[in-house]
């Protein structure tokens, strides 16, 4: 355990299954921490070291294998007695860079969240009369999985093919063929660390944008202000896509009326700004009326995202770690850009007495749904 700052504190578990808190000797060496916690891709962390070197032997931190390839290294911060898990990985990469002087050498760790265990080995299999949820709580459920603490959250899908229409197969590996058939679904899918080290939950199903916003960012507020320096808007008119959904009748091939897609998800803005730019989704051609109106639905929701804030928050003065996939205020900034954001991306920034963390957040326009953002 490293202390950051006053009543902020750093924790470090590694292993090779099961982690645990590393020895006082690798958290003296400790530099610096930069985890990503995005909705986009993978999350991944670097964690910077001294290397120190006695008289005759290796490096201690490499000579005892610490970081060998695919430990377990669990990543999280507690803010007095509230712990909040970064990330939950597995080592990818080291680097060692050698100094001229003593004390210079470094060794840098990289590594990505628990998905890269679902993407090392290529399968062959069928699953006759399986539903694609069906499917993918059956490869979640894989004994190699549940030692990793891995608990799945999967959907449930109306559609179940018999064997005589149709068997689906899997070729490739457990984390392409859960991506393939949550995109089908216009689903996501990915990893997430609970409060408790060593947990996860892996969630397959739509994307969330409700519940209880994060505290707060505010800007030049006196004594609340969190945000470091401002937060800069980026307002992109040609973001927005508006999306129809081509179908035809599976047995006369006869084309059927589109559907226009309206997002399913609940506006953050009080006027999203207008699409430019008209699409037709030719893939949902096949499906039937329910999964096309949920593919239209969904894909509206992606596409329309036209308001983007960027800024940094020290963690400190923030008093918790800020998550992607979440909702949080923004005040401060006036009417027109404050209220609610989702959380796009994340990246902590972590060292002796420093933790900040810069972010980017989206919307569908301006003006705030909310009459006062929640503290």
């Amino acid at each position: 355990m490293t202390i950051l700052n006053r009543g902020l504190q750093l924790l470090l578990l590694v292993g090779r299954t099961v982690p645990r808190p590393v020895s006082y000797d690798v958290m003296s060496a400790f530099v610096s921490a930069e985890v990503s916690d995005s909705t986009t891709q993978a999350n991944v962390f670097t964690l910077t070291f001294t290397l120190g070197r006695s008289p005759v032997l290796d490096y201690p931190l490499l000579r005892d294998n610490v970081f060998a390839p695919l430990n377990r290294v669990v990543i999280a911060v507690q803010f007095n007695a509230l712990t909040e898990v970064l990330i939950d990985g597995v080592v990818t990469e080291q680097q060692v860079a050698s100094g001229s002087r003593p004390g210079e050498a470094r060794l840098v760790v990289t590594g990505e969240d628990l998905s890269r265990m679902l993407d090392r080995r290529e399968r062959s299999r069928t699953f006759p009369n399986q539903s694609d949820a069906d499917i993918v709580r059956g490869i979640l459920g894989a004994a190699e999985y549940a030692m990793l603490g891995l608990r799945p959250d999967v959907t449930t899908t109306r559609i179940r093919p018999n064997e005589t229409q149709r068997v689906p197969s899997q070729q490739g590996t457990d984390l392409a063929t859960i991506n393939a058939l949550a995109q089908r679904n216009s689903y996501v899918f990915y990893i997430e660390p609970t409060a408790v080290p060593g947990q996860s939950v892996a969630y397959w199903g739509p994307e969330k944008r409700l519940g209880a916003p994060q505290p707060a960012l505010t800007v030049d507020m006196g004594a609340e202000t969190n945000v470091e320096s401002s937060i800069s808007f980026q307002l992109n008119a040609l973001g927005p896509v508006e999306h129809e959904v081509g179908r035809q009748e599976p047995a006369s091939r006869q084309r059927l009326p589109t559907l226009p897609m309206a997002p399913a998800r609940p506006p953050l803005a009080r006027t999203p700004v207008a699409a430019l730019r008209q699409t037709i989704d030719r893939q949902a051609a096949k499906l039937d009326s329910d999964r096309a109106g949920q593919v239209a639905a969904t894909t509206a929701g992606r596409a329309a995202d036209a308001l983007t804030a960027t800024g940094e928050v020290d963690a400190g003065r923030y008093g918790r770690a800020l998550r992607a996939r979440r909702l949080v205020g923004v005040r401060g900034v006036g009417d027109s850009f404050g209220g609610l954001y989702y959380v796009s991306d994340v990246r902590h920034n972590i060292s002796v007495g420093t933790y900040r963390m810069s972010f980017t957040l989206s919307r569908e326009g301006i003006g705030s749904t909310v009459p006062v953002v929640p503290v």
